[in-house]
């Protein structure tokens, strides 16, 4: 039976981001971009009739060799996307790593349910790769 919960039960980035930046001296708080016009086209064609692919921030696992490690470099990359990969690295990135952790790679980048809605035929096809765009941030 569903329960209305008294608390929010996921990280508000928003609240979280808003603290950081007062923490760091800025007046103002946080807030979100909005626009009235949205600058995007929806798609041309259905989505049963899409291919579908998935973009990360997420890193290649780093070498185990400390000094291969020391050498390690954030650039762009793509990967087949089956099997997904068992993980991503994270940890140079700035989240909030007390309320929630990268362990569960499907949690941020959910190939696994992708290629159930390709198989369900909800889009037409998952990407036989996904892509890597990593940030500083």
């Amino acid at each position: 039976m569903d329960q209305l919960r008294p608390y929010r039960s996921f990280v508000s980035y928003i609240d979280c981001s808003r603290t950081y930046y007062a923490a760091q001296g800025y007046d103002k708080p946080y807030a979100w971009p909005h626009y009235d016009e949205v600058p995007f086209a929806p798609p041309a064609k259905p989505l049963s009739q899409c291919r579908v692919g998935l973009v990360t921030t997420a890193g290649l696992p780093k070498p185990a060799d400390p000094m291969a490690a020391m050498l390690y470099r954030r650039e762009m990359y793509a990967q087949p996307a089956w099997p997904p990969p068992a993980s991503l690295y994270t940890d140079d990135l700035f989240w909030d790593k007390k309320a929630t952790h990268t362990r569960d790679v499907d949690s941020f980048l959910p190939l696994t349910r992708l290629a159930r809605a390709a198989a369900a035929g909800r889009i037409g096809s998952a990407s036989p790769r996904f892509y890597g765009v990593p940030t500083d941030y």
